[in-house]
């Protein structure tokens, strides 16, 4: 049996960012962080779109809306410090029609109380940033947001987190909980304290605990339709007005860190956690679980489910994303579009007592362990100022 101080559960960038800031903040302390895949970051952390979002989206009262901006500055500064490349482009938020008016208005005020810089901007001064954008009367600009291969990030954070004295076993993963000690596919681990970053997972470590009560996880599956246009052929991220009530953001252009164009991503309902390609990684006991919990949306879900699941399923056709797309540019045609890239599952929080998808953050934990059970995007960004976040929940716990 190995004795640590305290046991990190999950190698993503959540994981690693927690395992760094505790390490800095207790010098002496012995940090061992375990990851069940043969290297960090192979789940959703680096299959992200890679967007280092602005933080204009988010209520004015949420964490997200605090993080998103600290991570975006802290996430920039590692980036320039580390060298890793940074396409600093900006976004264009557009709108299709009128109605989409107040809802640009409505992200222009949340963007000036969360402390954003983002320009309001004509469609003639929209245009003279990207010649290609449509948009209805007005759009916004938001300088602040870029993109980055998010891989390299987690290479970088995974070499620092080495460095600084953090031992990372990989192909390590998790079984259950024995008491005082944690129980892997290779041996037992006694740990002081527990802190269970484990993504899609989160909710079945946590009810080990005593946590997770309300919540299980719901994934949905993202796929980005690759452009072969050449890089540059588009220069910014064009997004549309969303709706805001859902926690996804619509097919949008990303203009990834070497210059390319993507469209994406779709939200579509996975079949089981891991359900990327095929029947790869299939778990009929998952299957059933989510089905049923499928199925329970389709009445009485505080929000359209039935209508969110069709639309998106009907985004497995490139013909759709393109006609998608289509409506935020000019020249988009379905003969540049024939790659796709690799699916990304997103680990959504579900409380099953209200049938509710939860929009924000959300921790639990006690002076034994930390869950992390809802970091979903903005997560990437966000990620340096919310692992300052649980640490001071986990300071505060353990006195």
């Amino acid at each position: 049996m190995r004795t640590y101080d305290v046991l990190v559960i999950g190698g993503g960038v959540v994981g690693l960012s927690i395992a760094r800031e505790l390490r800095k903040r207790h010098s002496d302390t012995r940090v061992l962080l375990i990851e069940k895949e043969s290297s960090c970051g192979a789940h959703a952390s680096g299959r992200n779109s890679g967007v280092l979002h602005a933080g204009f989206y988010y209520s004015p009262d949420s964490l997200k809306a605090k993080f998103t901006r600290l991570g975006n500055e802290r996430l920039t500064a590692y980036c320039e410090e580390k060298r890793i490349p940074l396409n600093k482009c900006g976004k264009l938020v557009v709108a299709k029609d009128a109605a989409d008016l107040p809802s640009l208005d409505e992200l222009l005020r949340r963007g000036q109380i969360n402390g954003i810089e983002l320009q309001p901007m004509t469609e003639a001064e929209a245009k003279s940033i990207e010649p290609r954008v449509k948009t209805y009367q007005r759009a916004l600009f938001s300088p602040r947001t870029s993109t980055v291969n998010p891989l390299q990030v987690i290479e970088a954070m995974q070499h620092d987190a080495i460095r600084e004295g953090i031992e990372i076993q990989c192909a390590t993963a998790y079984r259950r909980r024995e008491t005082d000690t944690v129980r892997t596919n290779h041996d037992t681990i006694k740990a002081g304290y527990v802190v269970n970053a484990a993504g899609l997972y989160a909710d079945k470590i946590a009810m080990d605990y005593g946590f997770s009560e309300k919540y299980r996880i719901l994934p949905f599956k993202g796929l980005y339709l690759y452009s072969n246009e050449p890089p540059g052929a588009i220069r910014t991220n064009i997004y549309p007005v969303p709706d805001l009530r859902n926690p996804f953001l619509g097919v949008h252009f990303t203009i990834t860190a070497d210059g390319k164009a993507k469209i994406g991503p779709t939200a579509i309902p996975a079949l089981w956690r891991e359900n990327y390609t095929g029947m790869g990684n299939f778990n009929f006991g998952e299957l059933v679980e989510v089905a049923s919990r499928g199925l329970g949306l389709l009445t009485g879900a505080g929000f359209d489910f039935r209508r969110l699941a069709m639309e998106e399923i009907t985004k497995y056709s490139r013909s759709k994303m393109v006609s998608l797309a289509s409506v935020l540019a000019e020249g988009v045609e379905e003969r540049n579009y024939h790659t796709w890239g690799r699916p990304g599952i997103r680990a959504q929080l579900l409380d099953i007592t209200k049938k509710k998808l939860e929009m924000d953050f959300i921790l639990e934990g006690d002076n034994r362990s930390m869950h992390v059970l809802n970091a979903v995007s903005p997560a990437f960004t966000c990620s340096l100022a919310f692992a300052s976040h649980v640490c001071d929940h986990i300071d505060k716990a353990i006195g």
